[in-house]
């Protein structure tokens, strides 16, 4: 028997909302994905190791471990409306700054771009996941949160493909190139026009940011936040109940392991000796399946399955195919990490509502919380860089991912909606 209610996906808000913040995540989601095939630009354009050319992902996703607690304090004061439209603000500032210091071959200023943007984006995870999660009836969060993660998605899939052929090019060709030429003019010539050709795109992509900025300013958006639950004191110290901290370890390996499978992936296939010029593209192979994975979704929960059970299966397929990965080599391998992508889809859109659940005026903290978790995303696949010259890389991509999807696995079982309404009758 279907489990939805006829509440609506959306109820009396109706769908304009619904789609400004999916226009938000298709933004974050091209934004966000590009950080695959960066590893590998930056590492032909400044001559990196794996470890320095992983700190893309790791400023990136550690900026929301630094900069999600005073966006909560901004999205406070400033509201939903112009919490968006700043954050959208700060990412324009630093797609531009980072454009401009790659074009000067300045990796530590490109860095601080990637900083500037994880900011802008901390910000709008702050404002824009409580939103989606609060915006109708509860058991279709994750519905609509995989509507969101869709737009995410499908700009995702983008993202790479537009960054490998009109910026990256011919990366191969130019890497064998750099290898091979002896005159250091030369070779600086080679590099300084390959990094030119991230310049227009990325100062383009400002420039889109900063029309979304005013487009959001000037939209009537609701403010919303989670009811508290009965009986539950709403001051701060109460907020810190087990499903909201535990719901910060699961995001936190969560975000590892969809990172290890969407950014990592190119390095993992070239762990094989396949080409540069196949594992650039990579990324989309994993965010295609992703994309899979919340079309399943959307349609699956409410409707056959609470996502709480959506969220177990996907555990379960997730841990299969990372063991599989393990005993396979070459593509094979490489496509059962892409199709971890799938297996990821619908955990995030389901931990995110039991963690904050029950939050009351504290949304915004409980929320900003759960995307410093997001800090998880930059570690994880560190330690991952660290570990395989050690133990191989398939033997340290799956000791890091069985493990994460085991600690979500139990996490579901526990404060998925029967562990929540224990909870409730305890109080």
């Amino acid at each position: 028997m279907p489990l939805a209610r006829k509440d609506g996906l959306t109820g009396r808000y109706g769908l304009a909302p619904l789609g400004v913040a999916a226009a938000v995540f298709f933004i974050m989601g091209f934004v966000t994905w590009m950080n695959g095939p960066l590893i590998s630009f930056v590492r032909v354009a400044f001559g990196l190791s794996d470890m320095s050319a992983f700190l893309v992902p790791m400023v990136f996703y550690v900026s929301y471990f630094l900069f999600s607690l005073p966006a909560s304090f901004f999205a406070r004061k400033l509201g939903l409306r112009r919490g968006l439209s700043c954050s959208l603000l700060l990412c324009a500032a630093g797609v531009a700054l980072f454009g401009q210091f790659i074009a000067l071959r300045f990796y530590a200023g490109a860095l601080s771009g990637l900083l500037v943007m994880g900011a802008g984006l901390s910000l709008m995870q702050v404002v824009i996941n409580p939103l989606v999660s609060l915006l109708g009836p509860s058991e279709r969060a994750a519905q609509r949160i995989a509507i969101m993660g869709v737009c995410n998605k499908c700009a995702g899939i983008m993202a790479p493909i537009v960054l490998a052929t009109v910026v990256m090019g011919d990366i191969g060709g130019i890497s064998q190139r750099l290898q091979e030429a002896a005159d250091p003019a030369a070779r600086n010539a080679l590099l300084s026009g390959f990094v030119q050709a991230i310049y227009i795109p990325y100062m383009t992509m400002a420039i889109i940011l900063l029309a979304a900025a005013i487009g959001v300013a000037m939209f009537p958006l609701p403010d919303l936040q989670a009811a508290p639950l009965p009986g539950f004191p709403t001051d701060r110290r109460r907020i810190f109940r087990p499903h909201l901290l535990f719901g910060i370890v699961a995001m936190f390996v969560y975000v590892g392991i969809e990172v290890m499978a969407g950014d990592a992936i190119g390095t993992y296939g070239q762990g094989f000796g396949l080409p540069l010029s196949q594992t650039r593209f990579f990324t989309s192979l994993t965010l295609a399946a992703m994309l899979g994975g919340y079309l399943a979704g959307f349609l699956i929960v409410p409707r056959f399955l609470t996502q709480e059970r959506f969220m177990e299966l996907s555990c379960l397929t997730g841990g299969l195919l990372t063991i599989v990965a393990f005993l396979t080599h070459g593509y094979a391998s490489v496509l059962c990490v892409a199709l971890l992508g799938a297996a990821n889809a619908m955990l995030m859109p389901t931990i995110f509502p039991i963690a904050i659940r029950g939050a009351g005026a504290w949304t915004p903290l409980a929320s900003a919380l759960m995307v410093m978790a997001f800090s998880g995303g930059g570690i994880i696949p560190q330690i991952y860089v660290a570990l395989k010259p050690f133990i191989g890389f398939q033997a340290a991509f799956s000791l890091l991912v069985l493990p994460s999807y085991l600690a979500i696995l139990l996490y579901a079982r526990r404060y998925g909606q029967t562990g929540l309404l224990l909870l409730d009758q305890e109080q």
